[in-house]
């Protein structure tokens, strides 16, 4: 793996903080997850970095470490359907806050991933951009909500091996999309999703 610049354990030390990211926003098929952190004062790792910028082996590696050193940790879940009649941005936002709610640990501070968050509780919270590259918790809760959305897409891809989520786990590929244009769309897509793309009617 790369090297990447050291991320800080935290934003505001005197607080308890919880990092929290998703996984699946631009995905054709299956949920969105996300994942809250807090990690202890003294948790150090010199691998963990933004997900993405990780193979599929350490963030499988990665993943024990976390769950077994964080003080807490939880996976929120927004189903195709939900996320059809709320729309994925929203249901981004109401996978952190399942995810913060179901912590062990009530958090003072939440660490979001990205510019905005719409908040359902009195939490209060910062958004940074490209969080998961800066800061360990929302590292951390990449990495769970990668991994843990990557098994469910894995297990739904037993059902439906024609679309090739065990590969593309969801994301819309040029060849998940002819899957979809070939057999039609299945009850885990997205229907408010352009599924299809015009031209690609015109290469089958």
């Amino acid at each position: 793996m790369a090297k990447h610049e050291k991320l800080q354990l935290s934003l505001y030390p005197h607080l308890i903080e919880a990092g929290c990211d998703e996984a699946g926003r631009g995905c054709l098929a299956g949920p969105v997850f996300a994942a809250a952190v807090i990690l202890p004062a003294h948790f150090s790792n010199d691998k963990l970095t933004d997900s993405k910028q990780l193979t599929e082996k350490d963030r499988y590696l990665l993943r024990p470490i976390i769950e077994s050193q964080a003080i807490a940790w939880a996976v929120g879940i927004v189903d195709n359907r939900e996320i059809d009649k709320i729309n994925i941005l929203n249901a981004s936002f109401l996978a952190m806050q399942r995810a913060v709610d179901q912590l062990a640990v009530a958090p003072q501070h939440l660490l979001i991933d990205g510019n905005r968050f719409h908040k359902t509780s009195a939490i209060a919270f910062t958004c940074i951009v490209k969080g998961d590259s800066k800061l360990l918790p929302i590292a951390a809760a990449s990495v769970l909500a990668k991994t843990y959305r990557d098994d469910y897409m894995m297990a739904l891809h037993a059902q439906h091996p024609q679309y090739a989520w065990d590969r593309n786990k969801g994301y819309p590929t040029k060849a998940h999309r002819k899957a979809i244009a070939e057999c039609g769309a299945t009850e885990h897509h997205r229907m408010s999703f352009a599924l299809l793309e015009k031209q690609l009617t015109l290469d089958l």
